[in-house]
Order: structure tokens, then sequence, then C-alpha cells
């Protein structure tokens, strides 16, 4: 029974350490916001990556300064956290605020779209972004001010979008100073790409999907190396927009907890605390088979 009980830890914390070297890109949070390119308004801000400030007519951008292989039938999965607070200038039927932020998968690490209604991606070419949208810009937006959407090529006029819900007052909002949770994940065999969305922190990945879209990423990208990363704008309504932790697996490998562990931008493979767990387990194994 010894040696099998040592035999089993050892086994458990070999999947351990395998299961926290999937992440090539791993911040729990931005105390540190080294291994990001910042453009625009672009800034870290306490615990927080801020890619637009309160303020009108802002565009920021924020993307890994390593380009990611999606060489691997190009798939990935992603996740992280959001927050918009701040909300304040002109109003829509939702209520006060603009214009939300774009999960962006593109060719180059170091540019900035449009702001205002263009949400920091408008304009960025051969690229895939998926919108978290917060006004209603008639209808290109389908005339909804709190939707998600799935853009292509630098257009916000998204090829696919599912409207949340709408109203004055509406708790709902995704510019409501709540942390919501985001999930988007590419299964290169399929060329299924899906985006998941719930408000709340300590929340788990949905089973359904909040929308889906067919592509084939690689066309839309013409390589298999790609910097990843989010823009944001802002017009005559503003607000803070915050991402808070951000997890991204270069695989098609979906993720449970966001930003678990972590949060210099890089995951050593495996870690020194696996490394150190191996090591004495090492040693007990040895001492155990000796007995």
């Amino acid at each position: 029974m010894k040696k099998k009980f040592a035999v089993s830890l050892f086994a458990a914390l070999c999947v351990g350490a395998a299961s926290s070297a999937h992440a090539d890109i791993l911040y729990s949070d931005f105390s540190s916001v080294s291994g990001l390119q910042l453009n625009g308004a672009a800034a870290q801000s306490g615990t927080a990556l801020r890619l637009t400030p309160a303020a009108p007519g802002q565009s920021g951008s924020a993307f890994a300064t390593s380009a990611v292989s999606l060489a691997s039938d190009a798939s990935f999965s992603s996740a992280f956290k959001f927050r918009i607070a701040g909300s304040d200038g002109i109003c829509d039927a939702d209520g006060c605020g603009a214009d939300g932020l774009v999960f962006v998968v593109q060719t180059v690490s170091n540019n900035v779209g449009g702001s205002g209604g263009g949400i920091g991606y408008q304009g960025l070419a051969q690229s895939v972004g998926v919108e978290f949208d917060t006004w209603n810009n008639g209808t290109p937006d389908d005339n909804n001010g709190n939707h998600v959407g799935i853009d292509l090529n630098g257009s916000t006029d998204a090829v696919v979008q599912q409207n949340l819900a709408t109203g004055t007052g509406n708790a709902d909002r995704m510019n409501n100073g709540a942390i919501w949770s985001a999930w988007v994940d590419y299964n290169g065999v399929t060329d299924l790409l899906e985006v998941r969305l719930l408000q709340g922190d300590d929340v788990s990945r949905p089973g359904s999907a909040t929308l889906t879209y067919t592509v084939d990423l690689t066309t839309v990208l013409t390589t298999t190396n790609a910097f990843v990363g989010f823009t944001s704008g802002t017009g005559s309504a503003w607000g803070n927009h915050d991402i808070l932790a951000w997890q991204f697996n270069g695989s098609y490998s979906p993720i449970d907890d966001i930003g678990g562990g972590g949060g210099d931008g890089t995951v050593p493979e495996p870690g020194s605390a696996s490394l150190l767990g191996l090591g004495l387990v090492a040693a007990l194994l040895r001492r155990r088979l000796k007995s």
C-alpha cells in the first residue's frame, strides 16, 4: 500500500505540473504588464489593465508582445474577466456610457483602431474580434446597445451577434460596474468559434455558448502566428474599460478557472512549485520503495 500511495501521489503531481504548463499567456491580475504592448490610451491601473479611461474620445489596445503559434489546427482557448465602470456621458436606451471592448486575434501587436463605435478595433485588417458592445450605433449594431458579436477584418458590423437584455436601469448591462467573465474557444478542426459570457467573478464556464460562428481562422489571418489581446474605445460616452485577469491557451483546451495562478504573463514549464513538489515526492518514492 505504501508503494502504491507514493506512485499515485507522484503521478498526481505530474498531472498537475502538465496542466499548469498548458497556458501560453496567464495573468491572474495586472500588477505587472510585462509581456504586453500597450497602445493609445491603454495603461496599467493598479492591478487592472485599463484599455481606456473614463474620458471622451479615447482608443486603446493591449497585445501580447510575443506571437502565439496557432499551427496545431489553429486552435485556442481563452478566458478573461473584465469590468466597465465609471460610465457617463451621453445615454442610449440602456443608460449612459460606451463603447465596450473587443478580444482580438490579429497579425500585429502595436496598433489600435478607431475610437467611439470603432471600439479600438475598427480598421485592424487580418483579424478576428469578439466584441462586448455597450452602445447602440444603429444599423451596424442591430439597434441594440448591449450585445456580444463576432467581427472580422476590422469591421465592427458584426457577422453574427447575440443581443443581451436592454432597458434603462438594466442590471445586466455589461457596463454596470460589475465583474464579468468571458470565454472564447476556437476549434480549428471544426472551425467553430464559441463565446460564453456570465456576470460574476467566481463563476464556472457555462456548458452552452452565448454565441457561435463557423470561420476558417487561418484563412482570415493568412498566417498561423498571431498576436492576441484587447481593444476598447470611447466617444461622447465613456467608462473605465478594465481587464482584470486573462488566460490564453494555444490549443483547444477550454478553461474553467480564469487566471488561476501566475500573474507575470508567463507559465513556467513546469512551475518551480511543481518542481519542488516532484522532488519531494521522488525522495518519498525512493524511501518507500526501499522499505
